[in-house]
């Protein structure tokens, strides 16, 4: 099949990558569960949701049956009164807390480190480390909890209407010998390239291929998630040296595990099946977990 731009169609999942996801100090984001869903409370809770049209924090916090006031300090950036649509919210699960002191019980997400997580509660990177002498730095685990004390003993709630959204640190010039990778498809067609919307909103690049293919690590590095994403299906997050994160999305079956090395060409996964019944792969790269175009890297 040759390679050949598609515009893409329908209103596809978004990653935060991820996605990931995300995903890596980055990867990637999970789209928010439709009003009066049976499903949300079991769905949302512990997933980042985008706003829909008459979304507020309170119906979120109902939706995922967890306090107001705890959605509101996992969120120290937005503003109540001032939600827009396709804003993103992290929905805290039942295991975290956010007393008003401090110190927060906060879970490991995909691309998390513990600089990006002071930085979004306002806290001391350097206290969040020793909060958690257990824990190395440069391995977190997701899913782990780990306590983050709040800079300054001030809550996280009290300066949420004046506090911006934590920004990822710029990540530096990009690595000399980032280019020329392969693709992680061997024969697809690009059915959307990176970049934004009609609406402004940033997308991952979207592959198509024929069913049954894999999809391949487009460099050595180790496997730092590898498992489902609601809406994403199965998703394989890759970590490569000099802060570069790779991710594949909407996979059917897995083929390999969280921790385990891979070298460039290592199948990943089975790509899945999407409603409209092609064979879609979503593939998301970042340089620090800020999202970048993967063509930049790919041969």
């Amino acid at each position: 099949m040759a390679e050949r731009p598609v515009a893409g169609k329908g209103c596809l999942p978004r990653l935060a990558l991820i996605l990931l996801f995300t995903l890596l100090t980055g990867c990637a984001g999970q789209p928010s569960t439709p009003n009066g869903s049976p499903d949300a409370a079991a769905g949302i809770a512990g997933s980042w949701v985008s706003i829909r049209r008459g979304d507020t924090l309170g119906n979120i916090a109902n939706r995922a049956e967890v306090p107001l006031v705890r959605l509101q300090r996992f969120n120290p950036g937005i503003e109540p009164r001032g939600l827009a649509v396709g804003q993103r919210v992290l929905v805290p699960n039942r295991q975290e807390r956010a007393p008003s002191g401090g110190p927060y019980r906060y879970q490991i997400r995909p691309g998390d480190t513990f600089t990006s997580v002071a930085r979004r509660f306002g806290a001391d990177p350097s206290r969040v480390v020793a909060a958690n002498p257990d824990v190395t730095p440069t391995d977190l685990k997701v899913g782990h909890l780990i306590q983050v004390p709040l800079g300054g003993g001030s809550s996280a709630s009290s300066s949420s209407a004046s506090t911006p959204p934590a920004r990822l640190p710029d990540p530096g010039t990009m690595p000399a010998d980032a280019k020329g990778w392969p693709w992680p498809l061997d024969d697809y067609d690009v059915a959307r390239r990176f970049g934004k919307d009609a609406h402004g909103t940033l997308q991952p690049m979207l592959l198509t291929t024929s069913q049954g293919a894999r999809a391949k690590a487009v460099a050595d590095g180790q496997v730092r998630f590898a498992d489902s994403m609601r809406q994403l299906g199965q998703v394989v997050i890759v970590h490569h040296p000099d802060n570069l994160q790779s991710v594949y999305a909407r996979c059917a079956r897995l083929l390999v595990d969280s921790g385990q090395r891979v070298e460039r060409g290592t199948p990943l996964c089975v790509v899945g099946t999407a409603s409209n019944g092609r064979h879609e792969l979503l593939f998301d790269m970042r340089h620090g977990g800020k999202p970048m175009d993967p063509q930049t890297v790919l041969r």
